[in-house]
């Protein structure tokens, strides 16, 4: 009997663990902020299709939508509103509509019907794109507009917010399960792409030989920073790789424990940061940090955010 009751016992404590982890409600600060910069990067990332719109997602553009519905096939999942924009009027009506609804996801402005459409908008983009430009800043923004329609997005850092104040709504932000359920799904979401890129790393040789950072830096198609002066420091070169792949392969497990958290998203920072400002890719580092925002705890973003959140609230006149 003494068994079986330490077996129900440790079950049950596993159950309330389980939905401490997914159900349990939490202060919305960090979804916000990251509303805020997703927001940010999808209308930024989809105003340069504008400067030559038509050659990237008309109908006869670059990649043809007749060529693209023949390789795709007749799968129903993958599907763009840009399919059906033939008049170049109707192309340009439905991309600044797109671009809008970014930028109210930035803003704050109706932010939970914002946050579907921007969703819906961003994989229109991508499956238009693809496969011919669709690249990983693409599956960052579908990864980052997703989530953000999952919970209470605009509850902090937002015009929603701010009007909920003029209106003289002054209870506080109430903690929310759904916003917690979101942050949940973006971290294992997270986790996940950094495990199984890691071992696809392990198939690589040049991984293996410790030389994988080296090529990454030679490669003039993406130099934007010349570093080959570290070629005169092969060790240099390898400690770089094997750390940049260790960190990936183990980030799953390192980044839920608190004392390696920190280590493990200011090595996001290094690997991200020097992705964006080495191989010029910058909008898909700042994807990828803005996504790893999500392991910040909602206390930590509140004392960073709030005070310029409560400027800025003061100036909209938020605070009479």
């Amino acid at each position: 009997m003494g068994v079986f009751s330490d077996t129900r016992g440790y079950i049950a404590e596993c159950w309330q663990a389980w939905n401490r982890f997914w159900f349990r409600p939490t202060d919305p600060a960090t979804l916000s902020l990251i509303r805020l910069l997703a927001g940010a990067m999808l209308f930024y990332t989809h105003l340069v299709w504008s400067f030559d719109l038509q050659a990237f997602i008309g109908q006869d553009g670059w990649l043809p939508v007749e060529y693209i519905r023949r390789i795709q096939g007749q799968q129903w999942s993958v599907w763009s509103v840009f399919f059906w924009t033939k008049p170049v009027w109707l192309l340009w009506t439905v991309h600044i509509v797109a671009l809008l609804v970014f930028f109210c996801l930035m803003l704050g402005l109706f932010s939970r019907t914002m946050a579907v459409l921007g969703f819906l908008f961003a994989v229109s983009y991508a499956h238009r794109i693809s496969p011919g430009a669709f690249f990983g800043l693409d599956k960052a923004n579908c990864m980052l507009a997703l989530y953000t329609m999952l919970g209470p997005c605009g509850a902090r850092y937002s015009l929603d917010s701010v009007r909920r104040l003029r209106r003289g709504d002054t209870q506080p932000v109430a903690p929310s399960t759904s916003a917690n359920l979101a942050i949940r799904l973006l971290q294992i979401h997270l986790c996940i792409i950094y495990l199984f890129s890691g071992l696809a790393k392990l198939t690589g040789e040049n991984w293996h030989a410790g030389t994988a950072v080296w090529w990454a830096i030679a490669n003039q198609e993406y130099q934007s920073l010349d570093m080959t002066w570290i070629a005169n420091y092969p060790v240099l070169i390898a400690i770089a790789t094997h750390v940049a792949l260790f960190w990936e392969l183990f980030y799953c497990a390192l980044v839920w424990n608190r004392y390696t958290r920190p280590l493990v998203l200011w090595m996001a920072v290094f690997v991200h940061g020097g992705i964006a400002l080495i191989m010029g890719m910058i909008t898909f580092g700042l994807a990828m940090l803005i996504a790893n925002v999500s392991f910040f705890k909602p206390a930590t973003v509140r004392r960073w955010v709030d005070p310029v959140a409560s400027r800025i609230a003061r100036l909209l006149g938020a605070g009479r």
